[in-house]
């Protein structure tokens, strides 16, 4: 990997992605909706996204391959964790309340962590083991990684889903850090 595509002390490429596209209007809920009603991984939606503003598209075999490689993390910390602190909104009373809470904020900043954790590892292994061919365009590619997830996955996504999630994508070509 060269430097310019070393992951800084804030975090991969990816991961700064991730970040500021969450962030935008209605994706967060998008993504939500997407984990809870189609079972995506968000992680996996999000590197398919910001590899499609590079301009490359994934076959719905490349996609299974990063799943499978991926899977296995999701399955052994993000999901227990996420499972652990949507229990934790309704505690059993033998802890107070605040306390609760609080423990409920900690383990969502160790659901967070494992998520970049896996973010992370996935930059790395893009960067090792290149997949995806070139698009002729960042839409293109968008629309071709959603459509080969759907494929991998054989739940299709709810057309406006896909057009919020098209619509927070930058307008250009190209992320700022590659």
């Amino acid at each position: 990997m060269s430097a310019a595509q070393a992951p800084s002390a804030q975090g991969s490429p990816f991961w700064q992605f991730s970040l500021r596209f969450y962030r935008q209007p209605q994706v967060a809920d998008t993504c939500i909706a997407l984990q809870e009603e189609r079972g995506v991984d968000v992680n996996l939606l999000l590197f398919l996204l910001w590899q499609a503003t590079r301009k490359r598209a994934f076959t719905a075999a490349e996609v299974a391959e990063i799943e499978r490689r991926v899977g296995a993390w999701r399955e052994m910390t993000v999901i227990p964790l996420r499972t652990l602190r949507r229990a934790l909104k309704s505690p059993p009373p033998l802890v107070a309340g605040a306390a609760a809470e609080l423990f409920r904020t900690k383990v969502k900043a160790v659901e967070l962590e494992a998520e970049r954790l896996q973010q992370e590892a996935m930059y790395e292994l893009a960067g090792a083991t290149p997949r995806g061919q070139d698009a002729p365009s960042l839409a293109d590619a968008a629309r071709g990684n959603i459509a080969a997830y759907e494929a991998m996955g054989g739940k299709a996504f709810p057309k406006p889903a896909i057009e919020t999630l098209l619509a927070a994508l930058p307008a250009s070509g190209r992320t700022t850090e590659e």
